[in-house]
């Protein structure tokens, strides 16, 4: 869970060891300044590989590669405490212009939830790029054939464990939602957080009965299983139905205010100056105009969202009020 002094130590170890890697990147790095992030560029992945945060990372890395947008591009995953591992290491990169990290909306619930003295306003806005969606589901064998069917199993105890990510996560997130939206209190809600998608599909799927028996992630954590009749998906957080899958969103069914979407945006070291700014801005304009990443957002099931640098600032800011407002209802955080 977040806060747990062993897994943030061992994300501090590592943070300290992947600055070395940025700095000796830097030190390779020829050329004037207004090239180097055309020349080489570092993407932060603030979570281990597999998930959502590096799903999207490597997807920027193929594109820029692809579209030959910048010669050299490489992803370095910095995990720990919803991101803000990795969100203390690009603080501390003032002033480097060839160092960028996704971000998102886990790592405004990771800072609020952990009290992390950086929050996203402290580093360089450059894009929002897309919305990622939800999805609630459960075993195929669950009695459970539709939302409604949990939700009325869910009123008559409470207690039943909803799974998902980190604690203060998306996932967590829309949990608390629904649990509102169904009349229980929020701050009453069993959630219990997994280290990320694979441990909880094996939470989910275990024959000797998990400690859940229903899930709440990415829509690409479970896509697979889902296909593959494993997992039922009993609804999608999304504002439509997504391509190819006969699943209701939770709007259809009744519940509109379970609407939380985990986005995906960039951004960039702190005090850099403007023309580097304008200079990562292109990339990402030209990376997000490129074929290879609409193939991207076809493949993820993603949708495009755009906001540029003041915009998406002002964004961040929204959102921050958002989760907080979010995760005090929960009883997480303090209201204070």
């Amino acid at each position: 869970m977040i806060g747990d002094k062993g897994l943030v130590s061992a994300g501090v170890g590592l943070a300290l060891v992947v600055t070395t890697g940025f700095f000796a990147v830097q030190d390779a790095v020829g050329g004037d300044e207004g090239s180097r992030a055309r020349s080489a560029l570092t993407v932060i992945a603030p979570a281990a590989a597999g998930g959502g945060w590096d799903l999207a990372a490597r997807e920027f890395q193929q594109a820029t590669r692809t579209d030959s947008i910048v010669n050299n591009v490489q992803v370095v995953n910095v995990p720990g405490a919803g991101g803000t591992i990795g969100l203390g290491q690009l603080s501390r990169l003032e002033g480097e212009p060839t160092t960028v990290m996704i971000t998102g909306a886990a790592m405004v619930g990771g800072v609020e939830m952990g009290g992390s003295p950086v929050r996203l306003s402290d580093v360089t806005p450059i894009a929002r790029l897309t919305d990622d969606f939800e999805v609630i589901a459960v075993p195929a064998n669950s009695p459970w054939q539709t939302l409604d069917d949990f939700v009325e199993a869910w009123k008559e105890d409470p207690s039943i464990p909803v799974g998902g990510g980190s604690a203060g996560s998306p996932d967590h997130l829309v949990a608390g939602q629904l649990a509102e939206a169904a009349g229980l209190d929020p701050a009453d809600l069993h959630y219990t957080p997994h280290a990320g998608g694979g441990e909880l599909t094996i939470s989910l799927l275990s024959d000797a009965g998990g400690t859940v028996r229903i899930g709440v992630t990415g829509f690409n954590d479970f896509r697979d299983l889902i296909e593959g009749e494993r997992l039922r998906a009993l609804a999608v957080v999304a504002p439509e139905r997504l391509d190819g899958f006969d699943v209701p969103t939770t709007a259809e069914l009744g519940y509109p205010s379970v609407d939380l979407v985990n986005w995906r945006g960039i951004v960039a070291a702190p005090g850099i100056g403007e023309e580097d700014r304008d200079e990562l801005l292109a990339i990402t304009e030209e990376m997000y105009g490129a074929d290879s990443w609409q193939e991207a957002i076809d493949r993820n099931y993603w949708e495009q969202n755009w906001a540029g640098p003041e915009e998406f600032a002002e964004f961040l800011t929204d959102e921050e009020i958002r989760i907080r407002t979010l995760m005090t209802d929960l009883g997480l955080i303090s209201g204070s």
